[in-house]
């Protein structure tokens, strides 16, 4: 059986809204484990954000504790919290967050840097993970120089490169076609299999669906379903 990654129990989270408070995540109780890709579903304000939000530590619920790597995240000072981070968990998001001014090299070299590693072993190790990705041949394009796919790539091999335990994306096909969305997909599997990580998987988008090795369906801030997909298709290239 799969080791468990993340265990989080009871997050509730309210924001304000004017003179009204919304509750965003009601009493939430997830789980996620090495190797599995998890895909938490449902339409927008449904807190799936809020959710994966809380469970990387970006951002404290007002209820509940996570356990991540058997620690308890939310009882961490903030610079611990953002020390986790940067050692365990890797981000990919909808909209790339990627530096203008940075090739694709230095996109992923630069959190290798952050981590303490030199600039040459940064460099090797970045330029390994782009083409792992199928990027050999784009090492040295800034942003505006790739297409979406290829921008979504480069965040993937970013969110790689440190061989994070824990990743977390948050709507990462919604901005891609059919193809680059399947493409990602099969990255994401990779890394969990290979790398054995835990990737949890925000999404609306119900192309992906059948390609999760978990689905939980969120409405209302509540969990409504939680089933695995007992044989995943194979995705394409």
């Amino acid at each position: 059986m799969s080791k468990l990654a993340i265990d989080a129990k009871g997050l509730s989270k309210a924001y304000r809204i004017g003179k009204r408070t919304e509750q965003v995540l009601k009493g939430i109780n997830f789980n996620a484990y090495h190797g599995q890709v998890t895909m938490v579903m449902g339409p927008s304000g449904s807190g799936k954000s809020t959710l994966i939000a809380a469970l990387s530590g970006l951002m404290k619920p007002d209820e509940g504790e996570v356990l991540a790597l058997g620690e308890n995240l939310w009882t961490k000072r903030a610079g611990k919290i953002d020390k986790f981070r940067l050692d365990h968990c890797g981000f990919i998001f909808q909209g790339f967050n990627l530096f203008p001014a940075l090739d694709a090299t230095e996109q992923v070299a630069q959190v290798l840097k952050y981590c303490g590693i030199g600039r040459k072993e940064a460099r090797l190790r970045a330029t390994a993970v782009l083409e792992s990705v199928g990027l050999g041949n784009r090492l040295h394009q800034r942003p505006a120089e790739l297409s979406g796919g290829e921008k979504q790539r480069v965040a993937i091999a970013r969110a790689l490169a440190k061989s994070p335990a824990l990743i977390f994306a948050d709507e990462p096909t919604s901005a891609l076609d059919s193809g680059n969305g399947q493409l990602v997909i099969r990255l994401l599997h990779e890394a969990a299999r290979q790398r054995n990580a835990a990737i949890v998987v925000v999404t609306h988008d119900p192309r992906l669906e059948a390609h999760a090795d978990r689905v939980i369906q969120m409405e209302d801030g509540n969990i409504k379903s939680d089933h695995m997909v007992s044989d995943p298709p194979s995705v394409g290239a």
